[in-house]
């Protein structure tokens, strides 16, 4: 595999890890409300079940190619449902950051599951598998998978920091209630956005 296909891999993988979308605003909420510490459990499972995801549509697609229409129409239905649950969480928290353990920030295994029914994680999985890793080398598949891993990670764990950063300078529970606000219509917007507009 040569250096150049190996830096478009790359590019690839932080442009689709690095855009806003449902995970990376859990991650950011996740980080303003439990700092950054009790965020890495979210991130870890969304790494690792993005990665997963990854190669399972890469293993589906040089498996069938049948049944691959059904399941995204599965997964994006699953994932509006998933966001909306997500954006009513967010818009009816109070803002009140808490250090101790009685709140709990979102688990590993929530990342993980939210990664499966987000309809752009299983996009970014077959766009990515259909240009980089569709052969029949099953060495490149793991190559991608591995690369895309290490950018994952820090793609959302850069997401986590910045809320934790960003609850540091702004410590008020009025103002963070109408920050996780927008970061609910965000997620609002992305529920409509795959329910009407994606083709």
């Amino acid at each position: 595999m040569s250096t150049a296909v190996i830096i478009s891999m790359a590019t690839f993988a932080l442009a689709a890890s690095f855009s806003p979308g449902p995970v990376n605003i859990v991650a950011l909420s996740a980080g303003m409300q439990f700092g950054f510490r009790r965020s890495v459990a979210f991130v870890t499972g969304a790494t690792f079940g993005f990665t997963l995801l990854l190669l399972s549509v890469g293993f589906f697609l040089r498996a069938t190619h049948n049944w691959l229409p059904e399941l995204l129409i599965i997964s994006r239905w699953a994932g509006v449902v998933f966001l909306a649950y997500m954006a009513v969480s967010l818009a009816t928290d109070g803002g009140k950051i808490s250090t101790s353990e009685d709140r709990k920030p979102p688990t590993a295994i929530e990342g993980g599951l939210l990664q499966w029914l987000n309809p752009k994680a299983w996009l970014a999985s077959i766009s990515g598998i259909g240009i980089f890793a569709a052969g029949d080398a099953p060495g490149d598949l793991f190559v991608f998978a591995s690369l895309y891993f290490v950018i994952c990670y820090g793609s959302i764990g850069s997401w986590a920091l910045a809320g934790a950063v960003v609850s540091e300078w702004i410590r008020t529970p009025l103002v963070l209630a109408w920050i996780n606000r927008f970061l609910a219509s965000l997620l609002t917007v992305s529920a409509i956005y795959l329910t009407f507009f994606r083709p």
